[in-house]
């Protein structure tokens, strides 16, 4: 009875629900939940060029109203992804996005150069936001000529949709959207995780073997709402919004501050399910508000 499709660039999603990166796995861990085909997609977990073991433990904390992590973009590699997992998800009846990330801009490109001979995934988000790793990640997205390096550089060897995934850990994000707008992104999205840190008292040490680590869940929300609003007025294209999305009316806020698509994260840590839960929310929402579309809700903040 309503219409819950969703096009960001040439990605149509069935609905505005989707999973974030490194809360999800390779999607297919969430199979054991619900059929990952009701969802709008997955933000697949970082994938590197070469095999990454991650951070030393410990490196997740829980803080009020969210947690702290430093995993440090644990995963096989690009080329063990290709072999074993990909054959594996490839024809799950959902948009599967790859998170795209690098030490350098020639990894960058090696990777995404991969990537593009995949034919089910359709999509990159291009992490230039990663605060838990020494090298890339963060350090590329928090100056507009880092970012429209990294942007431009794989705007070359990419021909699908182009996302890049931004850092709340500067001064005017809005600078760093209309940055990779111009290198040719063909969507942002936004927040990644913000620089925190977590002490024990009782030990005098810090709770991440990191020391510092990204903070994320409902502690953050106010925040990465603002600066989806704040974003998706400066910039003409598509933005896709997380940070501490809990249930269906957070995720209807980030849409009417202007995100086309929301990722659910942290909270599915507590709760494999909600994704599906918030979908039938949001559908519940439309009806009672008699909104057909989902569209019709998108950048409508009334002012």
């Amino acid at each position: 009875m309503v219409d819950l499709k969703v096009k960001v660039h040439n990605l149509e999603f069935k609905n505005p629900i989707t999973l974030a990166s490194g809360t999800c796995g390779f999607a297919r861990e969430m199979a054991d939940f619900f059929d990952p085909a009701i969802v709008g997609g997955f933000f697949l977990k970082g994938s590197t060029l070469k095999n990454r073991d991650g951070n030393e433990y410990p490196r997740m904390a829980e803080t009020p109203s969210g947690m702290l992590n430093a995993v440090g973009l644990q995963n096989k590699g690009i080329d063990y992804f290709i072999e074993n997992i990909y054959p594996e998800i490839k024809d799950y009846d959902t948009q599967l996005i790859i998170n795209v990330n690098g030490s350098t801009v020639e990894d960058y490109i090696a990777l995404t150069e991969k990537v593009n001979e995949l034919d089910k995934i359709r999509g990159i988000e291009l992490n230039i936001s990663c605060p838990n790793v020494k090298e890339g990640g963060m350090a590329f997205g928090v100056s507009c000529p880092g970012a429209e390096m990294v942007t431009r550089e794989v705007r070359k060897v990419y021909d699908k949709t182009l996302i890049v995934k931004l850092s709340p850990n500067v001064t005017d994000i809005s600078e760093i959207a209309r940055a990779v707008e111009g290198q040719g992104a063909d969507a942002v999205s936004l927040v990644n995780t913000f620089l925190g840190m977590a002490i024990d008292a009782e030990t005098r040490k810090p709770k991440l073997s990191t020391i510092t680590g990204g903070l994320s869940g409902p502690a953050i929300k106010p925040i990465a709402l603002r600066m989806v609003w704040q974003v998706a007025n400066a910039v003409k294209i598509p933005v896709v919004g997380m940070g501490g999305i809990m249930n269906a009316a957070d995720a209807i806020e980030f849409m009417l501050a202007g995100a086309s698509v929301v990722q659910i994260g942290t909270a599915v840590f507590k709760d494999p399910t909600l994704p599906v839960q918030i979908i039938n929310e949001l559908e519940d929402y439309m009806l009672r508000h008699k909104v057909q579309s989902v569209n019709d809700l998108i950048g409508e903040l009334q002012i």
